[in-house]
């Protein structure tokens, strides 16, 4: 009883002398620890968390900021019919950008797997990325530029144009007021039609010779190959089913010449359309020689008139407005494309190059098409991978700034405005008001937040 009473009174064993120091190393680790972080929070705080926070606070007052208006800025911004073409932009930016370039990333991906030089393709596309924003609008700015001899866009355009519909020789020409004819026959005046074209009184029969003068066209204008109009409309002769002319420039080098005669410098004017209408009808057509002379033959008797049709003065095609009201906004998205489609390709390449290749050579041995395979086994493989890139261009997509406000004209900057923009605009381009400013900041703020999320919880999910 004695021996167990004084085992039970024994003192505690000491404790470990390690646990000690180890606890004030883990102390002093937090404190290091925080230090090196301090700075960091400091630059957050400094950077995010107070702008957001001073943004939140802007946004209850007026202009001023002296006014106490509390959700008035909110509810005004919902009124206003440029913010709400902002959203709305916002929201086209959202859905198509993002998805265009999952779409093209992930095809072109899929492809550079097969090619030779994939490396040299995957830097070829990737370099736009090394170019800024600043630069990227203006070099879009000049390529989307309505004059074809600056956009090259528009240069393709008129070429592939031209090159299946052609255009008109001479688009300035016009008739005189007082038009006539004279040379080797009378020559009736022209007569300008609602549609731009040029027709003569319904008088002339066949075995006429006229001549129809135009002016308008700069003689250095003329085609390479136009040739002096005196000869064919003073040497002419109609046989009793023609009608002969000439269409000339009724335009002496150097002055001189009398108007409505064909003078020995005048030149014709070659490739001109010539029509002869009966009734109302086309009955016969024919184009211009190159010292402007035309004949019609075959025709009965009765009374004609001649048409010079307005395809002959239409003006020349210059191509697409890119930066018009229909299309500046898709005209932006796709020099956002430009630069985005290479990090798209990169980042899904790289989830593509850690796919299980057994399973691809497994579906190949099975019977699988590529596209199958591509279907049904690479894309749903590699669905985390794009979701990841899309959100991430999304986040992107909605701060979007540079691009709009450089490429976008002036006069249609209010159409192709998004969010970023109209809050730049509202604060510091001319509305003055901070106050809406913020609270088109803080409306932007909460659309980007819940993606950002969504993205911090795919990337901890990814890690676990």
């Amino acid at each position: 009883m004695t021996a167990t009473l004084v085992k039970e009174a024994s003192p505690p064993a000491p404790s470990h002398p390690d646990r000690a120091r180890r606890l004030r190393l883990r102390r002093r680790g937090r404190i290091v620890a925080v230090l090196f972080v301090l700075p960091a929070l400091l630059l957050l705080g400094a950077l995010v968390v107070y702008p957001v926070l001073f943004s939140v606070g802007r946004s209850l007052f007026d202009a001023s900021g002296t006014r106490f208006v509390g959700a008035g800025n909110y509810t005004e911004m919902f009124r206003d019919p440029t913010t709400l073409k902002a959203v709305r932009n916002t929201a086209i930016w959202v859905v198509i950008a993002p998805t265009l370039l999952t779409g093209l990333g992930l095809i072109l991906a899929v492809l550079v797997e097969k090619i030779r030089w994939a490396t040299a393709f995957k830097l070829l596309l990737f370099m736009p990325m090394a170019v800024s924003f600043l630069a990227a609008g203006i070099i879009f700015r000049l390529a989307y530029d309505d004059d074809p001899d600056k956009g090259v866009l528009n240069a393709a355009a008129v070429t592939v144009h031209d090159a299946f519909k052609g255009s008109s020789s001479y688009p300035t020409a016009r008739a005189r007021e007082a038009g006539g004819g004279g040379g080797g026959g009378a020559g009736p005046g022209l007569t300008k039609e609602a549609d731009g074209a040029y027709t003569t009184g319904a008088d002339l029969s066949p075995g006429t010779v006229t001549a129809l003068g135009l002016v308008g066209v700069a003689p250095k204008d003329l085609p390479d190959d136009a040739a002096p109009a005196h000869p064919a409309a003073t040497g002419q002769k109609a046989g009793a089913d023609e009608i002969r002319g000439v269409v000339y420039l009724d335009f002496t080098p150097g002055g001189g010449g009398e108007p409505g005669v064909v003078d020995r410098q005048e030149s014709g004017l070659p490739e001109m359309t010539v029509e002869a209408v009966r009734d109302g009808r086309t009955v016969a057509s024919t184009t211009t020689a190159a010292d402007g002379s035309f004949r019609f033959t075959g025709l009965d008797g009765g009374s004609y008139a001649v048409k010079l049709p307005a395809a002959n003065f239409a003006p020349p095609y210059d191509g697409i407005s890119w930066l018009g009201p229909t299309l500046v906004t898709p005209a932006i998205i796709g020099s956002y494309l430009w630069i985005w489609t290479g990090f798209a390709m990169v980042l899904i390449g790289a989830g593509l190059s850690a796919l299980p290749r057994d399973a691809l050579e497994a579906a190949r041995m099975d019977g699988a098409n590529e596209w199958q395979i591509f279907r049904r086994i690479t894309v749903p493989l590699l669905a985390p991978v794009l979701t990841v890139v899309f959100v991430t261009l999304v986040i992107n997509v909605m701060k979007v700034f540079d691009l709009v406000y450089i490429i976008a004209p002036g006069p249609v900057q209010e159409d192709a405005t998004v969010l970023a923009t109209q809050m730049w605009l509202v604060s510091f381009g001319g509305g003055n008001d901070q106050g809406m400013g913020s609270a088109l900041g803080v409306l932007l703020l909460l659309l980007v937040v819940p993606a950002m999320v969504f993205n911090v919880r795919r990337f901890r999910r990814s890690q676990r």
